[in-house]
């Protein structure tokens, strides 16, 4: 699409704003959970669909889809349950009322690694709170963006209902820019990488629009000499390795107490080796390729960046020789928790495994880096467990325990702090965000 595109598309949700407004929030709830099942009937199609377009593995496209249908059910509750109390008023005869009401327009940028599931999390919530929605998906999964819209219109439409109520453009930076500088755009949430998103912040707030934002990570999953390697070794696979490296949640440090670190390189080196990699579409693969040939560029110079810095590649490392931009899951020990490359996020497979001492100065180097989406630690000390969850554990949005840094649940409100935006989407109380509020 172009900027003409764009306007046009714009007046035809603003009006169909109107109509979306005046419909009882169950009753949006209604038509969601219709969309909800209009997206399970497809599921399987759009899950290949994701897989062959994005690259991640045929489980996770469709389990993205998934993740869609399950926040439309959560959202068919929560039509029946948003809503603000009734304060005693101090004045006699008077009521005190909290009146939430929808923003407007939501314009929603999404990125090429969750090119379903954060559309997803964004429309099935701001749709119930009586948003109409404006989508740009990433411009390497447009045939994504337009085949969800096209369930989605279907569904509108049949009920009589303007399907501008989830609008789409595709299109680049143009129109990302284009979005964040209009004002009839009333909230903008943007997912992506932290330096297009503190650009989009920034013109975002000169207009004192509202913005919710999903940026980087640069996860850490932390290893006490009492943890479960049974346990360890899988989850650190999966948080590497899954989705190639790819996940705004990946685990991309691995604090080892210095007691277990060489049986747990050692091991996970054997558990990476046994990874299947290959065609996305075949049911046994579990790693599949890099989104683009620039991830791959990225990928090297990383590794190249980890070696002279003092790093050592474990396994991993290099290009495959097939066709497609196929890398190797990549293991680095011997760098210091404080050396550049550990401080970048690398969108690609590779893990850098660092040793520690104390519970103390673990903490402090799992929030020493700018991000602050997601981590981990496995112990079975309960007390260390609580301080972690505590003021002075972990500084993410996301606090794990015993489990990978890669899951999330549509329960619970996603994102992350600092450098990640401070944004939260999906469940608990993250409707306000779509929301404002009239006292």
């Amino acid at each position: 699409g172009n900027l003409e595109d764009y306007e046009e598309t714009v007046k035809k949700a603003k009006e169909a704003w109107k109509v979306w407004a005046d419909i009882p929030a169950p009753k949006r709830g209604e038509i969601v959970r219709q969309i909800g099942d209009a997206l399970r009937q497809k599921i399987k199609v759009l899950g290949s669909l994701v897989s062959l377009e994005m690259g991640k593995i045929f489980v996770e496209g469709v389990g993205e889809v998934q993740e869609y249908v399950d926040v439309c059910d959560y959202a068919v509750g929560l039509s029946r349950m948003i809503g603000g109390p009734i304060l005693p008023s101090e004045r006699p005869g008077h009521a005190l009322i909290e009146q939430w009401n929808p923003v407007g327009l939501v314009g929603v940028i999404t990125a090429f690694n969750f090119p379903v599931a954060v559309y997803g999390w964004n429309s099935a919530i701001a749709m119930i709170c009586g948003n109409a929605c404006l989508w740009k998906g990433a411009p390497t999964t447009s045939l994504v963006s337009v085949a969800v819209t096209k369930i989605i219109a279907k569904v509108l439409e049949d009920n009589k209902l303007p399907g501008a109520i989830c609008s789409l453009v595709c299109g680049g930076a143009d129109i990302g820019t284009a979005m964040a500088r209009d004002e009839r755009m009333d909230l903008l949430s943007f997912t992506g990488s932290t330096k297009v998103g503190k650009q989009v912040a920034l013109m975002v707030q000169e207009r004192f629009g509202r913005s919710l934002l999903e940026l980087g990570g640069n996860n850490a999953i932390i290893v006490f000499e009492d943890a479960d390697l049974n346990l360890v070794i899988p989850s650190a696979l999966f948080a590497a390795v899954g989705t190639a490296g790819q996940r705004c949640t990946t685990a991309r440090r691995l604090f080892l107490h210095e007691s277990i670190h060489d049986e747990v390189v050692a091991k996970l080196a054997k558990a990476y080796a046994q990874v299947r990699i290959g065609d996305p579409w075949d049911s046994d693969t579990l790693y599949g390729p890099l989104h683009t040939k620039e991830a791959v560029k990225m990928f090297l110079d990383a590794v190249e960046q980890a070696k002279q810095q003092g790093g050592s590649v474990v396994c991993g490392g290099k290009v495959i020789n097939r066709p497609g931009n196929y890398v190797e899951p990549t293991i680095v020990t011997g760098l210091p928790h404080n050396a550049p490359i550990v401080h970048t996020e690398t969108f690609a497979p590779i893990l850098y495994v660092l040793k520690f001492k104390e519970e103390e100065e673990v903490f402090a180097w799992n929030n020493e880096v700018k991000q602050g989406l997601s981590s981990s630690i496995f112990t079975k000390d309960l007390g260390r467990i609580f301080r972690w969850l505590g003021p002075k554990g972990s500084d993410c949005g996301i606090v794990n325990v015993n489990i990978p840094t890669s899951g999330a649940e549509i329960g619970g409100a996603f994102g992350g702090e600092k450098h990640t935006g401070g944004g939260r989407e999906s469940g608990s109380d993250s409707w306000k965000l779509y929301m404002r509020r009239s006292t």
